[in-house]
């Protein structure tokens, strides 16, 4: 877990009084009574706004982060295991899809690791077909990837393995939640992955994916 999550609060912030439940559904800006039809969320009073950085409350925040993940991802693990793969593959599988003909330079920043790490994962995914490389167009050092109808159809599996989870979870919640969340999710990140991520839902620039026609004759 993250050191960062569970170092102790200011003083001033562990002063405040008042009961954690009821800043946990303050905070939220009332997002319970958008979502479930309950009653809004009172206004704070003045000096219980920083209740949520107790440390209390920040270790509260990694048990939910793991407890969350741990269901996120089981039901994508068993189906991985069945194919002796892991959650390492499953990442490239996720982001080649995200962004087809997304390069190797660009995968390795997004995932973090180096050539060797994503050489273990990668090779093995071009050889049984998942996943295709082609020369990039402007410059042939490159090495283009993108999922083949193979890659697709497993990428797609996983997904809806995981799909129902969040679906589930984001109805219980409602839009106000679930904004919230988003909001917390990018505070987690620091400058380089927000940038990473913003590329990543950014549209797709014209031409750069490589023909259809080309990935299969590849495949």
């Amino acid at each position: 877990m993250g050191s960062r999550a569970a170092m102790p609060a200011k003083a001033s912030d562990s002063t405040a009084a008042g009961p954690a439940g009821a800043d946990a559904a303050g905070s939220g800006a009332g997002s319970g009574g958008a979502a479930g039809g309950s009653r809004p969320a009172a206004p704070l009073a003045a000096g219980r706004q920083l209740l949520f950085l107790r440390e209390e409350e920040l270790r509260l925040a990694q048990d939910l982060l793991y407890f969350g993940y741990r269901e996120f991802t089981a039901g994508a693990d068993a189906l991985l295991a069945e194919l002796d793969m892991g959650r390492a593959h499953h990442r490239v599988l996720h982001f080649v899809g995200r962004r087809p003909g997304i390069t190797v330079g660009e995968l390795l920043a997004i995932l973090g690791i180096t050539k060797q790490s994503l050489g273990r994962v990668l090779t093995p995914l071009i050889a049984q077909g998942y996943v295709t490389q082609a020369p990039g167009r402007s410059d042939r050092r490159q090495r283009l990837l993108t999922l083949t109808e193979k890659g697709a159809a497993l990428e797609r599996r996983l997904f809806e393995r995981q799909r129902e989870t969040i679906v589930r979870a984001y109805r219980e919640a409602g839009p106000a939640a679930v904004e919230g969340f988003r909001r917390v999710m990018r505070g987690l990140m620091g400058p380089e992955a927000r940038a990473q991520l913003d590329r990543l839902e950014a549209p797709s620039p014209a031409g750069t994916a490589p023909p259809a026609a080309a990935t299969t004759a590849r495949r």
